[in-house]
């Protein structure tokens, strides 16, 4: 997409590009997909095959690569990466989607032609005539179930044990999986005081009940005026449920910080909460490339660069801390596919060392009686439960306050789920320090 001046037409084409992006360059693709579609000149229908094409190809990966490692000699990591893409894109076409097989190989060979060579296209077409003649059922499987549920459903095995770790039931880690390879309509959200969500509603957005500011969108958000003009935003129900049992506990003119606020999103809603209700907001953000995102949507507040685990002492202390925590992010698969394949146990142990001082941090931070929200996008326990039970076992001046939610669980927290909830898979957890240590 780096080419501006070409405004492709073939949405093959268009989807190996963003692929190439994700795979090869470490992109993302919900930001750079929708990029692709407006700079393109494809037609509805073709841009919604294209959409189809990149989600799908990146969701089904893992049993996509299993059909290619059946049909060639070649191990996936001898075959070039770029053909790899094709072999992916034209699996996802015979085996996922209601294209004729003739289409599919036929279409996918030319698209190797392009981008790879002739001579690489002969062996494109070879490994999809054969990958068609199989079937899943066919194919070698492991036998320790978590492993078959990974290569049926098309996750890492970490991510599927965690699952049956949480849920302990396999008929709800079946769901689980089944919503996370499902697409997700856009969430928005109409920021109090900026939008309303009945001029979502009017720009042909439907509501989500019983929330009063969030709705989901078919088309493409950039569409809706208040969208380009900065007065609601693209959020999942997840964060803004989030946000809204943290805010259950305001009260006048506190101060309140948001450690990690990139992109901005979280704090945009926080912001417009307060601006209208009374209070001050400190949007803090690691890198400076984020913290302008946060800066373009926080409409009161001001912005602060920092490293989250050493806060300047000339801040001051806080009433209210958000701590949306790095984290794995595999709360989100149904949005961001490609996280469940860059995501491995050493960046989970990574990220709950930094989850750990980022939490200490906090607590530096936080004034007597104060209450830190400590929240991630993620379901897996040694992020979530296992993070909050050590943090309590080390500071005994705090407390966890019940999120009043049915859905919070016997210690209070509140863990949504996308087969249940419609959400991503947010956690959240409310710690109140006492007035006064010992």
């Amino acid at each position: 997409m780096s080419n501006k001046t070409r405004r492709i037409d073939d949405p093959r084409l268009l989807a190996f590009e963003v692929l190439a992006e994700v795979e090869l360059q470490g992109a993302y693709s919900n930001l750079i997909l929708p990029r692709a579609l407006t700079e393109s000149s494809l037609e509805a229908n073709d841009r919604a095959f294209a959409t189809e094409l990149v989600y799908g190809t990146l969701r089904m990966q893992g049993r996509h690569d299993h059909f290619i490692s059946a049909a060639s000699d070649r191990s996936l990591e001898q075959i070039d990466p770029k053909a790899l893409l094709v072999l992916r894109l034209g699996t996802h076409q015979l085996k996922q989607m209601r294209v004729p097989s003739h289409a599919a190989i036929y279409e996918s060979v030319e698209l190797a032609k392009k981008v790879v060579g002739k001579s690489t296209a002969s062996f494109v077409n070879a490994i999809l005539r054969k990958i068609d003649s199989l079937d899943f059922e066919q194919l070698a499987k492991p036998t320790q179930e978590n492993a078959k549920l990974a290569l049926e459903y098309s996750h890492p095995e970490w991510i599927v044990s965690s699952y049956c770790d949480s849920l302990k039931n396999s008929s709800e880690v079946i769901s689980l999986l089944e919503a996370n390879n499902s697409a997700a309509q856009p969430t928005l959200i109409a920021w109090p005081g900026l939008a309303t969500r009945e001029e979502l509603l009017e720009a042909g957005a439907s509501a989500i009940a019983p929330s009063s500011v969030a709705a989901t969108f078919a088309g493409n958000p950039g569409d809706i005026a208040a969208i380009r003009e900065r007065r609601a935003g693209v959020q999942d129900l997840g964060s803004q449920i989030v946000v809204e049992k943290f805010y259950d506990h305001f009260e006048p003119d506190l101060r309140w910080l948001d450690l990690c606020a990139g992109p901005g999103g979280k704090a945009a809603y926080l912001s417009a909460l307060l601006k209208r209700d009374g209070g001050s907001l400190l949007a803090n953000e690691i890198s400076n490339e984020r913290a302008k995102l946060v800066s373009q949507v926080i409409k009161h507040g001001e912005v602060n660069v920092s490293d989250g685990r050493s806060m300047p002492d000339e801040l001051g202390k806080f009433d209210r801390i958000l701590l949306d925590a790095p984290c794995t992010g595999i709360g989100a698969l149904r949005r961001r596919p490609e996280v469940r394949w860059r995501r491995n146990l050493q960046d989970l142990k990574n990220l709950t060392q930094l989850q750990s001082e980022l939490l200490e941090s906090a607590t530096r931070l936080l004034s007597p009686g104060g209450i830190i929200a400590y929240v991630t996008c993620s379901s897996h326990q040694a992020e979530t439960k296992f993070q909050i039970r050590s943090f309590l076992k080390q500071h005994s001046n705090f407390t966890r306050i019940p999120v009043q939610d049915e859905r919070s669980d016997i210690d209070g927290d509140l863990q949504l789920w996308p087969h249940r909830d419609g959400t991503d898979a947010m956690f959240l957890s409310l710690l109140r320090s006492k007035e006064s240590v010992g």
